[in-house]
């Protein structure tokens, strides 16, 4: 598959402590992603972050927090895209936790599978 122009990314964020069933719910997403046939999807987590309840979450020793913020970004055409944030929001509904969606407009450069 190859894939090059316009496109969008969404980019969720939510704490790594956020579950749905068993599972973190960033595997959750990622795994949903690719169920549906998204071109891929990558879950990083953060050093430090705040969100709506303005409390601080840092990677710091002293901290202790096994709550790290997490990002999953999902890049990929913009049909193929919407198609999947009904699963999205389903995700977010059974996990009952917040976070934040957001989708960007992005130009793909070269996106394609390697010969190996």
């Amino acid at each position: 598959m190859e894939i090059e122009g316009e496109a969008k990314l969404l980019r969720i964020f939510v704490g790594e402590s956020d579950k749905h069933r068993h599972l973190p719910l960033y595997e959750s997403i990622v795994k949903e992603a690719r169920s549906a046939g998204l071109a891929g999807a990558t879950a990083w987590r953060g050093a430090m972050a705040f969100g709506a309840s303005s409390r601080i979450r840092s990677i710091k020793v002293m901290d202790l927090s096994s709550d790290l913020p997490m990002i999953v970004e999902i890049v990929d055409a913009g049909g193929k895209i919407d198609a999947f944030l009904p699963r999205l929001h389903t995700l977010f509904d059974e996990a009952r936790c917040g976070g934040l969606v957001t989708i960007e407009k992005v130009q793909i450069i070269k996106y394609l599978h390697g010969t190996k």
